[in-house]
């Protein structure tokens, strides 16, 4: 293992424990992602999986989920968020494919940093001839369009599996809200659910958000969801 093993380095990121499968409501038309993210967290099929779609669609979810999943089964997982790329070092990506399962998160926001650009063509390249990592990605938009100077890396991106994250109905964000709910312990009926989804922005990071405030609010006074208790609690 080399001297910048990232099984040896830490980083200001942590895997949140709600945010596995289980907890994912997916989308009609994302069957065959989840499918293949699972493959790549058991180890059936190592892949390298360019996943995107809009910020806040559930794209970092899916990538904690995977590594989640990779955890459960005693497999090493590595995940690093490009979001952060100005505060480390590209180092960190040296000896990532002696690793069983890397996600990266935000693969975009390195776009046009040619240090950057260049380390992720090396690992890239590594993994194919270490193949028995997965490598996972994620990005705002996809492979030619996420503004990438290199364009080997470009091609790199486009050799393995690739997936545009469908979005949410609002019945499907509905069902989400209220699975969410449920795995608190909390109900969410279905007026208050509609009432969120009609009063807030829609994506689901801000949803789940204002949901977990909701759980703690109801626990803190001892109050049932109902519409006239969010409009207290969020002053709507």
């Amino acid at each position: 293992m080399s001297p910048h093993s990232p099984l040896q380095l830490s980083l200001p990121v942590y895997l949140p424990d709600d945010e596995t499968f289980n907890s994912y409501y997916p989308a009609a038309g994302n069957d065959e992602l989840i499918q293949s993210l699972r493959g790549c967290a058991e180890g059936s099929a190592n892949n390298a999986v360019y996943l995107w779609g809009p910020v806040k669609s559930g794209r970092t979810h899916l990538m904690h989920a995977t590594c989640a999943r990779a955890n459960e089964l005693n497999r090493n997982s590595f995940y690093l968020p490009l979001g952060i790329h100005a505060s480390i070092s590209t180092e960190l990506l040296e000896g990532l494919e002696q690793v069983d399962l890397v996600c990266i998160d935000d693969i975009d926001a390195i776009a046009g940093h040619p240090l950057w650009e260049e380390a992720l063509f090396d690992l890239y390249n590594r993994v194919a001839e270490q193949k028995s990592c997965a490598l996972v990605v994620s990005a705002s938009a996809s492979a030619s369009e996420s503004g990438f100077a290199l364009p080997d890396l470009v091609s790199r991106m486009q050799w393995g599996l690739t997936y545009q994250l469908q979005p949410m109905a609002d019945e499907e964000k509905l069902a989400a809200l209220q699975r969410r709910a449920a795995m608190r312990g909390l109900q969410l009926p279905e007026d208050v659910g509609r009432f969120l989804l009609n009063r807030l922005a829609r994506d689901l990071r801000t949803l789940f958000d204002v949901l977990d405030r909701l759980d703690k609010a109801s626990l803190v006074h001892q109050r049932k969801l109902t519409i006239p208790f969010v409009k207290e609690m969020l002053r709507l």
